[in-house]
């Protein structure tokens, strides 16, 4: 973000009552967390994408040859 954005945003912020401001931030810093969670999740799929298209491959083929049972959850 650029700094005339940012200090956009603050001039912004500074117009509010200081109850509003506190929520804008608890707001953006939620926002910001899910962001890089979000970030996080395509990396790590990112590199695990080839192992899981040969796990599902597997699984597709084993279903194919009578090799899998349905899944219990009362057994987990």
């Amino acid at each position: 973000m650029s700094p005339e954005a940012i200090t956009t945003v603050v001039k912004m912020m500074e117009t509010l009552p200081d109850n509003a401001q506190s929520q804008v931030v608890e707001y953006v810093q939620n926002y910001i967390a899910d962001l890089q969670d979000e970030l996080r999740w395509d990396e790590n799929f990112k590199k695990t994408k080839s192992s899981l298209i040969q796990k599902a491959r597997l699984a597709k083929q084993q279903v194919a040859e009578g090799k899998a049972k349905p899944l219990n959850l009362a057994e987990l």
